[in-house]
Order: C-alpha cells, then sequence, then structure tokens
C-alpha cells in the first residue's frame, strides 16, 4: 500500500541548515512532501490498512513541520539555547527564533535522511499496525528528484 504525499497533500514547507556544510550550511527552505509504503497482506476488509487513518496522522506530522525552522538537537557544530526564543549559533552565525517557530528534532543533522526517520519514529509513535503490516517505509522528498527513505520491520 502506498500514498504519494504529493498527490494527497500531505506536506509541508520547513526552513533547515545542515552546519558545516559549504551551501546547505546557510538557512534555506523546502517543499516538503511525505510519501509512506506499507509491506504486508490484506487485512480485514481487503485492505493492508485503513488510507483514511494513515493520511489523518500523517497530516498531523505534517503539520506540526510546517512553516517552522528545523533544527537538529543532537548537532556537534550547532549550539542551542531554549527559552522564549531558541538562540543558534553555528560556525560564527547567529540565529534568534521565537520559539513556536522552531521544531527541534532529535538528530544530529536536520538532512532529509534523517527527517525520513524521525518522520517514520512519529508514526510509530501514534499508530498501531496491524498484525498483516510488516514494515512501514517513509520517504520524504525536498524537491523533485531529492528524496530520503527509512524503513522499520515490524514483525
Amino acid at each position: 500500500m502506498e500514498i504519494d504525499g504529493r498527490e494527497a497533500g500531505i506536506k509541508f514547507s520547513a526552513s533547515h541548515m545542515i552546519p558545516g556544510h559549504s551551501k546547505c550550511g546557510r538557512l534555506h527552505g523546502h517543499s516538503y512532501s511525505i510519501r509512506l509504503v506499507l509491506h504486508g497482506e490484506k487485512g480485514e476488509r481487503g485492505m493492508v490498512v485503513d488510507f483514511l487513518t494513515v493520511k489523518q496522522t500523517l497530516r498531523a506530522i505534517a503539520e506540526e513541520f510546517d512553516h517552522r525552522v528545523i533544527l537538529p538537537g543532537n548537532c556537534p557544530h550547532l549550539k542551542l539555547k531554549l527559552g522564549e526564543e531558541v538562540e543558534a549559533t553555528t560556525q560564527g552565525k547567529r540565529y534568534i527564533f521565537p520559539a513556536e517557530d522552531v521544531v527541534i528534532i532529535d538528530a544530529e543533522e536536520s538532512s532529509t535522511e534523517e527527517m525520513a526517520r524521525v518522520i517514520l519514529e512519529m508514526l510509530l509513535q501514534r499508530m498501531t499496525f496491524p498484525p498483516n503490516v510488516k514494515e512501514v517505509e517513509i520517504g520524504v522528498y525536498e524537491g523533485l528528484g531529492q528524496s530520503a527513505f527509512a524503513s522499520s520491520k515490524l514483525r
């Protein structure tokens, strides 16, 4: 079973940076979309799982990132000070963001690869998949032709 976020409207726009990278070290943004693939057999009512439930959960996750700055909480090249504002310093640059405009992810980088892993973990925390689902795969597209995937075997 597949849900293509570009077609299904499971998208978000956000900015990020990859400290230390020659080009991506600058604050910049993308229009992301999320793709889901579930591997398994048909279960109840002849479906792998109900599209509606999965789409609602993915849309809620996308909404948490939408129009925000995504910062990696464990990046060795980025120092964060948290409060009413988030101060981020890296390589001689200092950024100040309102706290409500920032999402700090549990990752060393805010790369598309890490975003896919984080979104997969969020999905697995929020949904219980039926026993017929054997593997969950999340793809994050940061633009046409640029994507990364993470997967987890369930059984």
